[in-house]
């Protein structure tokens, strides 16, 4: 095979992942550690910002939004908002999970409620990662309590 030849692969190697790593608008998807994705995610959902949700919401495959039909992308979004709407949240720790996630505990509040969480991050195409899943049921009780306004 001649050089050119290897080359052009790799280029169009290269140009293939990063399609899937780069926003429409040309912003980087994923975050670059897996407790990063989740504060990506979690400032999003508090700035109700769909789009923001989608940038780190996703699969080893890449953002969701990339791979799954809009509609249904966007339905999911406002119940994970719903769940995960917080007046604040921090960071407890990290750990090694299965199959290649990260799990990341976090302890969110809203309102009069504190109620711990684990999110599971995936890595995805150029090192980025995702957040490809998260327990809802310890959040349960957040969707449909007013608590108190988060309006940051």
């Amino acid at each position: 095979m001649s050089f050119r030849k290897v080359a052009g692969l790799l280029f169009l190697a290269a140009c293939s992942t990063a399609t899937q790593t780069v926003a429409n608008n040309g912003q980087l998807t994923g975050a670059a550690t897996p407790a990063l994705a989740v504060d990506q995610f979690l400032t999003a959902v508090r700035n109700r910002d769909l789009q923001a949700m989608s940038t780190v919401f996703g699969t080893n495959k890449g953002p969701a939004r990339e791979t799954m039909d809009r509609t249904e992308l966007e339905k999911r979004e406002i119940i994970l908002a719903c769940y995960f709407n917080n007046d604040s949240y921090r960071t407890l720790g990290e750990q090694s999970g299965q199959s290649g996630h990260r799990e990341i505990r976090v302890e969110l509040k809203r309102g009069a409620l504190t109620r711990q969480s684990t999110f599971y991050a995936i890595k995805g195409p150029a090192d980025r990662w995702y957040i490809d899943n998260m327990d809802i049921a310890a959040v349960r009780d957040f969707c449909g309590n007013p608590g108190t306004p988060s309006g940051r």
